[in-house]
């Protein structure tokens, strides 16, 4: 019997497995329903772990860090995807996917720089960026239809600015921080307590 505990790495894991499964569907050039079937599995999975480890109180550092890792090999399958079937597409919207791409790239670049980690924050933007991701790619792969992609690009800005502002507020690493004004308030309270100390 699997433990209550164990869910939330289970789900994490879950994403890990379907990620390239969904690159093998689209090897052929075409797509079958079960490449939309694991994908929203995928998303599902994603909303799902971190509350549930939330409210089992399992939500560690590690945990949150392999969430963060999932997220990114399930994405990058999803890309290579579109480009596997979808390549006009990628070409039709190449300077603002490579804007997204850099400005994702740029936060990895400066959490590494600055931290030595890379960034797991969770933010708000974040999963609303994520369900932008989610109506975008169930309307390419099961419609065809491209214009939500506006849409999902616009949100990865939104929200690599606002994490990138975030990591270069906070004095340490965190995880799980909602907003760039939850990061305002946790540098103001560092502060105070440095000058508490000082004094």
């Amino acid at each position: 019997m699997i433990q209550l505990t164990k869910i939330p790495s289970i789900l994490v894991g879950l994403r890990f497995a379907i990620s390239p499964l969904l690159v093998l569907d689209a090897l052929d050039g075409q797509t079958t329903i079960w490449f939309i079937v694991g994908y929203i599995i995928a998303v599902i999975s994603d909303i799902f772990d971190g509350i549930i480890a939330r409210r089992l109180k399992v939500s560690t550092v590690k945990l949150r860090q392999a969430d963060s890792w999932a997220d990114i090999c399930l994405y990058l399958c999803v890309a290579i995807s579109v480009w596997l079937i979808y390549p006009q597409t990628v070409l039709d919207f190449q300077i603002p996917l490579f804007l997204a791409i850099l400005a994702q790239l740029t936060l990895f670049t400066v959490s590494l720089i600055k931290f030595k980690k890379f960034p797991s924050f969770h933010t708000y933007t974040a999963k609303i960026w994520g369900i932008t991701l989610l109506i975008a790619t169930v309307a390419l792969f099961g419609f065809d239809y491209t214009k939500t992609l506006w849409l999902a690009i616009l949100l990865c800005l939104i929200n690599s600015i606002e994490e990138i502002i975030m990591t270069l507020l906070l004095p340490e690493w965190q995880c799980d921080l909602l907003s760039i004004f939850h990061a305002i308030n946790l540098r103001q309270t560092e502060i105070t307590k440095i000058k508490s100390l000082s004094e």
